[in-house]
């Protein structure tokens, strides 16, 4: 009896831990590929703050250059992204697989494809804006 109840403090979930185990996907905003979807997992990237989000990409779709004010976390969920920097799309790309992650810096210019359905996982510090390169 006590070991039971010394494991239940134990493994307890401490208050205010975020777990996320169905995210909630809706339509992605205007800035990302059409199909795309979108899943807020942790704060809100509209606002200041952490915010941790999901896209869900299309295959053979892509995000043109940009650039963000702020640092982006990325974790490839699934499938691939393929990153190249600069303010054209071009041949000279990274890719990353499943398991893998990247930050891009402030300001930095850089486009992403997407070659198979993608789910991606970005953290970052809101709110989270994308500045397309005209």
């Amino acid at each position: 009896m006590l070991l039971s109840l010394v494991l239940t403090l134990l493994l307890a979930v401490p208050e205010g831990t975020i777990q996320v185990t169905n995210p909630a996907w809706k339509d992605a905003p205007p800035s990302m590929p059409k199909g795309a979807k979108i899943a807020v997992l942790e704060g809100n990237p509209q606002q200041s703050g952490t915010f941790t989000i999901r896209l869900k990409l299309p295959a053979g779709s892509s995000v043109p250059p940009h650039w963000h004010p702020r640092p982006e976390r990325v974790t490839i969920l699934s499938g691939e992204a393929q990153v190249g920097f600069g303010d054209k799309v071009g041949s000279d790309v990274t890719s990353f697989q499943t398991g893998a992650f990247y930050v891009n810096p402030p300001q930095s210019h850089h486009y992403v494809l997407f070659p198979v359905e993608t789910v991606i996982q970005i953290t970052g510090d809101g709110p989270w804006e994308v500045h397309p390169i005209e």
